[in-house]
């Protein structure tokens, strides 16, 4: 293994960003209602790909270029099970779509990837169970309605997944996107740190969900909320180590969970690798508050593994980092998650930061109400020969996700209207609410549009899934056991 060099890179492209002239809220409005005459709301139902849309198995493959080549069979292996897990890891295929459809030209600071399965529940620092968008690998400024059809359209895809009629889908689907435009159209009547504030507290969402569950699901909502508050540092050392010879290390489960021990090579030892990554730990720390900085110093690095993660983030690098402090008792585990360019990056603008862990934390932080403590990014040069940037936050603290593929029809319209309402009060945090909400309207047009849409795409989805299918039957693309 080479020297490691490490920074912490706080700098954007062009130097500090300019603050745009101040206009009024009738010029807001003004700019909303301007822009359907321009992209009407009925347009937004429009999906028609062209004899030159990009195959989609080979857009996947060029994503593999960059990634860990032995995984990629578990990262296709996992989109093949179903149309919903294809659609999960397929961002830039849609992406690359959605390039192509009406906007209004109003942007936000986009999530890139909101589908259903990336909401879930986690600890605030005042120690509260929230819910909120949860996974920004793909974040960066763009069209707002990326991401309510890239959403709507998740919503569409699960429930032909579980079962639901179409009747069923389509009233979880415009309930979905009901839910984000009256919500952004009360965020655009609030001040803006009221709008800043808002969060959506999960035991207001437990006492939503148990007015449309019966007994038993309602028993199993409850264990599912206790469960996700077992999933902190002590469940994850529990879970995830043991002793070997009186020393905490990180336990193998091959291929998902490697220890460092067994990844190093070339005559480099776990030593000297430790003390690379100590390195590392210490650029990290310059992305983190004072205080935050302080706390990480009672806790010394014990051991670190590679662990796959997700369905679309298979293959890029993604590590876990267990530290203790004083004893057993006060563990920490981190997570260092590799950060490479969102997939929007193509279609629009790049993005303003040279690190792109910084662009993801960034989002992050501009779109969830409350985020991580340890939450920052570094950039890492030589570790595997080239240079890579990171993020890295807690790997579990109260975290805890919907079982989709369990949902019933009235579970999931639920379910979709509070993912609506979060994503609405992301982009409310980011972009222009006032304009937003102008070009939505009252009524429901941009509801059906958008459902139209979701229910054109997911036959596209199926088509590409369809795809991926033959390539690994066609033995062009090789893909693991789905229990991988």
């Amino acid at each position: 293994m080479t020297q490691v060099q490490v920074t912490g890179v706080r700098r954007r492209r062009g130097g500090s960003a300019t603050r745009q002239p101040r206009v009024t809220r009738e010029q807001r409005i003004s700019r909303g209602r301007a822009a359907r005459s321009e992209t009407p709301r009925s347009s937004h139902a429009e999906f028609a790909p062209g004899p030159h849309r990009p195959d989609p198995v080979g857009q996947l493959e060029s994503q593999g270029a960059a990634r860990v080549p032995e995984l990629l069979p578990i990262r296709y292996g996992r989109m093949a099970i179903s149309p919903f897990t294809f659609f999960r890891g397929a961002a830039l295929v849609m992406a690359s779509d959605l390039a192509s459809t009406p906007s209004s030209g109003i942007t936000v600071q986009a999530c890139g990837d909101a589908h259903l399965s990336n909401f879930g529940m986690f600890a605030s620092p005042e120690r509260r169970l929230v819910f909120d968008i949860n996974d920004f690998d793909e974040t960066l400024p763009g069209p707002w309605e990326w991401d309510i059809k890239r959403l709507a359209t998740s919503v569409e895809v699960a429930g032909r997944d579980i079962g639901f009629s179409s009747k069923e889908r389509s009233v979880t689907v415009l309930a979905t996107i009901a839910a984000y435009r009256r919500a952004m159209r009360q965020f655009a009547e609030k001040p803006a740190l009221e709008v800043w504030y808002a969060h959506a507290d999960v035991a207001q969402v437990q006492a939503r969900l148990e007015q449309v569950l019966d007994r038993r699901r309602r028993k199993t909502l409850a264990r599912a909320l206790a469960k996700a508050q077992t999933k902190d540092n002590l469940g994850a050392l529990d879970r995830f180590a043991g002793k070997e010879n009186g020393t905490w290390a990180i336990v193998a489960e091959p291929p998902l969970i490697v220890p460092l021990r067994d990844l190093v090579g070339n005559g480099t030892g776990p030593g000297e690798a430790t003390a690379q990554l100590r390195d590392m730990l210490d650029a990290y720390q310059t992305s983190l508050e004072p205080e935050r900085r302080s706390l990480l110093d009672r806790y010394e690095l014990v051991d670190l593994a590679r662990k796959v993660v997700g369905v679309g983030s298979v293959g890029t690098r993604a590590y876990m980092l267990l530290l203790l402090g004083d004893d057993e008792r006060d563990p920490l585990f981190l997570q260092a998650k590799e950060a490479g360019a969102s997939v929007l990056e193509e279609f629009v603008e790049p993005s303003t930061y040279d690190n792109c862990g910084q662009r993801v934390v960034v989002g992050q932080r501009l779109m969830q109400t409350v985020s991580d403590i340890f939450l920052g990014w570094v950039r890492v040069q030589g570790f595997d020969g080239r240079t890579r940037d990171f993020y890295l936050r807690q790997l579990r603290d109260w975290k805890g996700s919907a079982e989709i593929e369990a949902m019933v029809p009235t579970g999931m319209r639920v379910y979709g209207e509070l993912c609506g309402w979060t994503l609405a009060r992301a982009h409310a945090r980011s972009g222009d609410r006032i304009a937003i909400a102008a070009y939505l309207g009252g009524g429901p047009t941009f509801d059906h549009a958008v459902h139209d849409f979701a229910r054109a795409y997911a036959d596209q989805n199926e088509r590409d899934h369809q795809a991926l299918l033959d390539a690994i039957a066609a033995g062009r693309i090789s893909a693991a056991e789905a229990g991988a």
